[in-house]
């Protein structure tokens, strides 16, 4: 079996002794398309553009299987020689392990056994995702998530209220890690429509809650951007909603600059970096109150958060797009990423100076 590395070339290499090492395992990468790949991506962009090596450990270089009721999403079945050459060979400064996949947990078991301190994110909340599949008990996932990141020497997560619910829950060692967004590729442009356009943007996907949205009597137009399991039996209920699927890239800034309003129906978020891609655009944004936009949304200036999700869209429709689009300016990636940095634990005591000098260049670059 070959595996595939992803360290970028134009850093210096594995030998040399001044670039600070950056191990990053995921079960979460490309071609997936959702807010954890776009934070890694971003992120992995940012810090080497800054100096610091990294490895990007992902499902590209294994073998997988496709997720239980979700193929679109592949688990990785890595065989533990192959990673333990691989991380072994980079010798690690650093390691963060981005997703409880079986990647991750591979990742997390090899620095148990070796004696390597790590670092952990929370992305995604795994226990309501995984009740709107199948009838767990959330008590049980969030026990294995208790677990999982209790061997973790610092747990980021995206929101204030997020690390509060999940401190609620018995999780430790919590460290804040923001969020940006690439202002050149979305910002605001000419819309095309003289009509209200409501645009739902994510996986099409039951726990994203795209129902509540299509659901919705609005004027104007619906539109869907986005694919997943649920979207061939919603495009055939709700046929008069334009479903665009998968767009990247400009065609996806185009299109989302294009909306009246976001509206951002999932109660499960634990950020919602799309919120943030529409402000870009100066689209503004309509949510429940929970967690995740209660965070991003700057209540009636960016978006308007409701119990009533249509009393949010409707009420969104009257906001100044200037200055939503003035929000989202002062969310950068170069800022997320130096906090991320700033998080990393050394894998051991003896690289602590190695990385506090990697953290020192990085800052100043």
């Amino acid at each position: 079996m070959q595996l595939t590395l992803y360290v970028h070339a134009a850093v210096m290499p594995f030998g040399d002794s001044h670039a600070m090492r950056l191990a990053l395992i995921t079960d979460a990468w490309e071609p997936q398309t959702n807010g954890v790949v776009s934070t890694l991506r971003h992120t992995c962009r940012e810090l080497e553009a800054r100096g610091v090596e990294v490895l990007r450990v992902t499902p590209q270089g294994f073998p997988s299987v496709p997720c239980p009721s979700y193929p679109e999403l592949r688990l990785s079945m890595p065989p533990r020689g192959h990673l333990d050459r691989l991380l072994g060979d980079f010798r690690p400064d650093a390691l963060h392990i981005a997703t409880e996949g079986t990647l991750g947990l591979a990742a997390r078991n090899w620095c148990l056994r070796n004696r390597r301190r790590f670092s952990t994110a929370y992305h995604t909340q795994f226990p309501e995702y995984v009740r709107a599949r199948w009838p767990i008990p959330l008590g049980v996932s969030y026990s294995y998530l208790r677990w999982f990141h209790g061997a973790a020497s610092a747990t980021m997560v995206s929101t204030p209220s997020m690390r509060e619910v999940l401190a609620q829950r018995g999780f430790r060692r919590l460290r804040h890690w923001g969020r940006g967004v690439d202002t050149e590729l979305f910002r605001p442009q000419p819309r095309m429509d003289d009509i209200p356009v409501f645009t739902c943007l994510g996986r099409v996907a039951v726990e994203k809650n795209v129902e509540a949205f299509l659901a919705l009597d609005l004027p104007g137009r619906k539109e869907v951007i986005g694919d997943g399991p649920a979207r061939i039996d919603l495009q055939r209920r709700y046929p008069d909603a334009v479903f665009h699927g998968t767009l990247r890239g400009e065609a996806l800034a185009r299109q989302l600059a294009h909306a009246s309003v976001l509206v951002f129906p999932s109660r499960t978020d634990t950020f919602g970096l799309v919120m943030l891609e529409a402000m870009a655009c100066g689209v503004p944004v309509a949510a429940y109150p929970v967690t995740g936009p209660v965070d991003v949304i700057t209540q009636g200036a960016t978006g308007v958060m409701d119990t009533d999700l249509r009393v949010a869209a409707l009420a969104a429709l009257a906001l100044d797009r200037d200055a939503v689009h003035a929000h989202a300016l002062t969310r950068s990636w170069r800022a997320s990423a130096l906090e991320f940095l700033g998080n990393l634990v050394p894998a051991q005591a003896a690289l602590r100076a190695r990385v506090r000098r990697g953290r020192q260049a990085a800052a100043a670059s």
